[in-house]
């Protein structure tokens, strides 16, 4: 089982999609990965050979930017934006859609689930 920047990469995938599993790479960075680790990207993960592997570490550890390092840098970009008080910074304090999307409808999946129109209002008691 190949083991690259901490993630195990799924056997039975092509590598080219297996790298994608990792954070900070997708299709188009995982096929010039390959491309300069002189890879097929049609190769199954587990047909790897460890020679291969190792190439694919050293290229992934010659540009950076992957999992951890990428994720802390990602954060820290959103709390200084926070810090500043910049609008996308306020638009992440609330949860909201930071890059201009209308949010009178739709943007569910940032707002999350629909609140009741009466939510909080106390049921009157019926009269006997």
């Amino acid at each position: 089982m190949a083991r690259i920047a901490g993630i195990d990469l799924p056997r039975t995938k092509r590598a080219e999609i297996g790298l994608t599993y990792i954070y900070g790479i997708g299709r188009a960075r995982s096929l010039a990965i390959l491309h300069r680790a002189g890879v097929s990207p049609d190769k199954k993960v587990q047909d790897l050979t460890d020679e291969e592997a190792t190439r694919i570490r050293q290229v992934i550890e010659e540009d950076g930017g992957v999992e951890g390092d990428l994720r802390k840098e990602v954060t820290l970009n959103v709390r200084r934006l926070i810090e500043i008080g910049s609008y996308r910074g306020l638009r992440h304090r609330r949860n909201l859609p930071v890059r201009g999307q209308r949010t009178h409808t739709n943007a569910r999946t940032r707002k999350g689930p629909r609140k009741g129109a009466i939510a909080n209002k106390k049921r009157a008691t019926s009269k006997t």
